[in-house]
């Protein structure tokens, strides 16, 4: 065995199954799609039946595509090719925007050359009754085809493959199944709300899955990592289904580095393997370490580092004091009371410029509420501290308004105009149209223009008067109503020109010093990457035609959900006991999502609760590590151009 083979031993042993990982998801696809094309080729030549076993979701869109241009420009045929889908929906219709049927549909089989009758996928209209016999039908059809040749599979936040949820058995077959809790509310938005996501689906069995010759597990993005860990380097439990899978000898997961970011390799990988010492990596291992053995940094000792896979370290930069005493002092010139910059101050170790005194800052928030919720404390400091402080809301919100609450405001200004002895008829006459298409809308269908302008004006109220509490006059608030948010809901594709232009008109007018944006990538595919993609590109087009750019700086923020991890961050901004109230009050402005917002989440705690234990938590990490202890702490990364 060569030497380059056993380091890879060596850096993988903790992973137990293979595990293939590329650069961002669109490779992996294409590297998926190419050993399906493979088979189906392969199969071909031989005058076969290739037997796929597919997936839905978001994860194999991009695999779909792909297979969809191979037909196209590249003769790629699927008349040998039949299909069985792992689930679907119970009850579910098959026309349903929701049903898997239309999503096959729409992403594949409407675009290549198979055969519909070759096409299976469970069906959600049975009777109860049936769907036993269904079920064993359905094997059978598998099996009368000689079983799978390749299946691929997607993995959901709860560990699931297909729908087989926690306490599925390794040799399930397809059956109706109870969908988990957190499955559901993963699946809310297309449906316009949990309460309309169905509690049951039929599903290929684990035994199912297993019995193809070939097995390839799909997952991109930040969000999965932390399952992917436990699917790859985990004990198998039915608590987590996709640990089965390390029982194959016919499975590969394929993963983007986000999704892969988690594992030992990667995420600590001076665990197993001799690393190339760069200052964040030092930064991070020395942090994971003292978090690790619940010390201070400066009390870390050799022995500290030797016991946990930090020796080479140790030798190549200690002695390790010496490695403390820097990684304490890098944190501790993270921390700054002025996150505009401090007037009159050597800015050589602080995270911003002393000068300008007084800049120019334009606040991006993909919501209207974003700005309070995450960074509201420094919101209010710049204000404060006298610099020109911009806030542009990206998207109107209006999705995350209750309908209820757009009829109630509609007929609050019906009284008032009545009590002003008013013409109220063009009111009355809005009421009845929103009233009559809020009862017939459907689970997730849009809303109706009137009703959209009308929830995007209440959270409009809402933002102006939290900025305005913040400090900010009226002529700094500004509103883009980025086309994209409302375009989205009935379009399948997107161009964002317009947005794009619209912001390089913002940022132009206001000439910032500091842009800070929301920084949240754990869902590419929500409204803070599309926000944030769009100030990128926009700040990338006018680097080459404004002066003025060279001078910016943009300050990435986290949201009530995710925090940085502490290698991550280059300003951490302390919060004193006044001014986590002060934030609080900002975020009440927010009446329309208070107690309980239309889109919540995983977490149940209030959007208030939750900014506050997240900045609390990093107040209480800072001062574990041995800095200073404060009540509060808003955390920024810097972007690097």
């Amino acid at each position: 065995m060569n030497v380059t083979r056993l380091n890879l031993l060596e850096e993988t042993r903790f992973e137990k199954v293979p595990v293939l990982v590329y650069e961002d998801a669109a490779t992996a696809s294409r590297a998926v799609a190419a050993r399906i094309a493979a088979l189906i080729r392969t199969k071909q030549a031989k005058n076969e039946t290739a037997v796929l076993g597919l997936a839905t979701g978001v994860t194999p869109i991009q695999v779909y595509a792909e297979l969809v241009r191979l037909h196209r420009e590249e003769e790629l045929s699927f008349r040998n090719v039949v299909t069985f889908n792992l689930d679907e929906y119970y009850p579910m219709q098959p026309e349903a925007e929701q049903s898997y049927v239309a999503f096959m549909n729409e992403h594949l089989f409407n675009h290549i050359d198979i055969d519909k009758t070759n096409v299976h996928i469970p069906d959600g209209t049975l009777v109860p009754e049936a769907i036993e016999a269904f079920c064993l039908e359905y094997e059978q059809k598998i099996s009368s085809f000689g079983g799978l040749d390749l299946q691929i599979l997607g993995i959901g936040r709860t560990g699931h493959v297909g729908f087989n949820e926690p306490g599925s058995a390794p040799n399930s077959g397809t059956r109706l199944v109870t969908l988990n809790d957190l499955t559901r509310r993963d699946a809310s938005r297309d449906f316009g709300g949990k309460a309309n996501v169905p509690a049951k689906a039929i599903t290929m069995g684990v035994g199912t899955i297993f019995k193809a010759r070939e097995i390839i597990l799909m997952a991109w993005h930040k969000k999965k990592a932390a399952i992917i860990k436990k699917a790859v380097e985990g004990k198998i439990t039915s608590e987590v289904p996709a640990t089965y899978l390390q029982l194959s000898d016919n499975v590969d997961f394929v993963l983007d580095a986000d999704a892969a970011s988690e594992l030992t390799r990667f995420d600590t990988p001076w665990l197993v393997k001799d690393c190339q010492w760069t200052p964040l990596l030092v930064k991070k291992a020395v942090i994971w370490l003292a978090r690790t053995v619940r010390k201070p940094i400066l009390k870390l000792t050799e022995e500290d580092y030797n016991n946990h896979g930090m020796a080479q370290l140790a030798t190549e930069q200690g002695p390790v004091y010496n490695i403390n005493i820097q990684v304490f002092n890098k944190l501790q010139h993270t921390i700054t009371g002025w996150p505009g910059g401090k007037p009159n101050a050597s800015d050589c170790q602080r995270p911003e410029r002393a000068l300008p005194e007084k800049k120019r800052v334009l606040l991006f928030s993909p919501h209207p509420d974003d700005d309070a919720i995450s960074m509201g404390g420094t919101f209010i400091r710049l204000a404060d501290q006298g610099h020109e402080v911009h806030v542009a809301y990206q998207t109107s919100g209006n999705t995350a308004v209750w309908d209820e609450e757009a009829l109630r405001y509609v007929e609050f200004s019906i009284d008032f105009a009545r009590h002003q002895q008013q013409d109220t008829t063009a009111q009355e006459e809005l009421y009845t149209v929103m009233r009559d298409a809020l009862a017939v809308k459907l689970p997730n269908q849009a809303d109706i223009k009137a009703v959209q302008v009308v929830k995007g004006l209440i959270r409009k109220g809402e933002a102006r008067a939290a900025a305005r509490f913040a400090g900010l006059p009226d002529e700094r608030i500004h509103f883009l109503d980025l086309p994209f948010y409302d375009r989205a809901k009935t379009q399948k594709v997107l161009d964002f020109e317009d947005d794009i232009q619209q912001t390089m008109d913002m940022l132009n007018r206001v000439k910032p010093h500091q842009v800070f944006a929301a920084g949240d990538f754990a869902d590419p595919h929500g409204t803070h990457k599309v926000c944030f993609d769009i100030v990128l590109e926009a700040l990338q087009r006018l680097r080459s035609t404004e002066d003025w750019i060279n001078d910016c700086w943009l300050w990435l923020y986290r949201g009530a959900w995710y925090e940085f991890e502490m290698h991550e961050i280059d300003m951490a901004v302390p919060l004193s006991p006044q001014e986590v109230e002060r934030k609080r009050q900002a975020i009440f402005k927010h009446q329309s999502q208070k107690d309980k917002p239309v889109f919540p989440g995983d977490d149940a705690r209030e959007f208030w609760v939750r900014a506050e234990d997240r900045t609390s938590e990093m107040a209480k990490a800072y001062n574990q590590l041995g800095l200073a202890e404060y009540e509060a702490i808003e955390a920024f990364a810097r972007w690097k151009f």
